[in-house]
């Protein structure tokens, strides 16, 4: 006799999910985490710190980065007493001064990154027990155009390779260490290159915010064969901002037609040329700029790192943050 299959699917247990490191999280279940914080941004000032096509208002900030900011700011006071009990455990009897916090911010190009970046930068410096917060992009550790164009690397700009990694990580070394004064190379975007002479110093910050595409790449191994210390090596906590290729390939068109009605204008840009043509032209430029070099990135070296970050943001098409992932300790 034929025995009926139907139902089955509702009657058979249910497959134990896959062990994750992570704690999965809807939006609505992170806003319920604020916790009653004030929000201590204007309307103004998030407009000042959003990047160009980046759709944030003050409800996203106060529902995904104010939480944000109190997470860190729990994990800044945990260290404080960690360090407390290990100077207890060696026997440190004089106050001494703590380290910088630092906290790594990585995701595609167009994702929305920098914005992140910049929000924390101004939620963080609200909090009284942290008011010195800097934040570096890694763009200052690109090698110069005329270095690119010596190693044939001017069409991998962005890759792991392009950068001179070992200078970034022992400037990020140099502040963990606790130095007085370390400085960093200045990228301008309008000459698309490293400005000669100029460097940034950061002075003895709380917090360090080191945002990047690739600063959660792990350390490659020295030509003797030995794990080298990577830059995430030196993180505290590491934010990876991630999103649909398709919608990241959406935003970077849009922002590339937004540029080429305004930076690109300047008669100083590298990309004033694609002001000169058509949009159409300049369009499909931007197009195979995004699919030749951008996207392979991304598939090849960014996305693969979103698994060593303690927290992943995943966006929606409209730029609204639809779930998190938050690491397990």
């Amino acid at each position: 006799m034929a025995v009926s299959t139907r139902g089955a699917a509702a009657t058979s247990p249910r497959r134990p999910a896959e062990p994750t490191p992570y704690v999965d999280l809807t939006r609505e279940q992170w806003v319920a985490l604020r916790d009653k914080t004030p929000l201590p941004l204007t309307a103004e000032e998030v407009e000042r710190v959003r990047g160009l096509g980046d759709v944030i208002d003050l409800d996203e900030v106060r529902d995904i980065y104010l939480p944000l900011s109190r997470l860190l700011n729990l994990h800044v006071q945990a260290t404080d007493g960690l360090r407390a009990s290990l100077n207890t455990f060696l026997g440190e009897t004089g106050s001494q001064a703590g380290t910088p916090f630092v906290i790594g911010v990585a995701g595609s190009v167009a994702v929305g990154k920098s914005t992140v970046a910049r929000l924390l930068q101004a939620l963080l410096a609200r909090w009284p027990e942290h008011p010195r917060v800097e934040r570096v992009t890694t763009d200052g550790f690109l090698l110069p155009m005329k270095e690119l164009e010596a190693r044939g690397l001017t069409a991998r700009k962005g890759f792991p390779e392009s950068y001179d990694r070992r200078a970034l990580t022992r400037f990020v070394a140099d502040i963990k260490a606790g130095k007085d004064e370390v400085s960093a190379p200045v990228y301008s975007h309008l000459i698309y290159d490293i400005v000669p002479g100029e460097r940034l110093t950061v002075r003895r910050p709380d917090i360090l915010i080191v945002e990047g595409i690739n600063v959660l790449q792990p350390a490659l191994p020295g030509k003797d064969g030995r794990t080298r210390v990577g830059l995430a090596d030196y993180f505290d906590f590491s934010v990876y901002v991630d999103a649909r290729a398709e919608d990241l390939e959406q935003w970077y068109l849009n922002r590339f037609r937004a540029l080429r009605e305004t930076a690109f204008q300047d008669p100083s840009s590298y990309f004033r040329k694609y002001t000169q043509v058509s949009e159409e032209e300049a369009m499909a430029y931007a197009r195979t700029i995004w699919r030749t070099i951008n996207k392979v990135n991304l598939v090849e070296n960014v996305a693969p790192t979103r698994g060593r970050a303690d927290l992943v943001v995943r966006k929606g098409p409209d730029h609204k943050v639809k779930r998190l992932s938050l690491r397990k300790l």
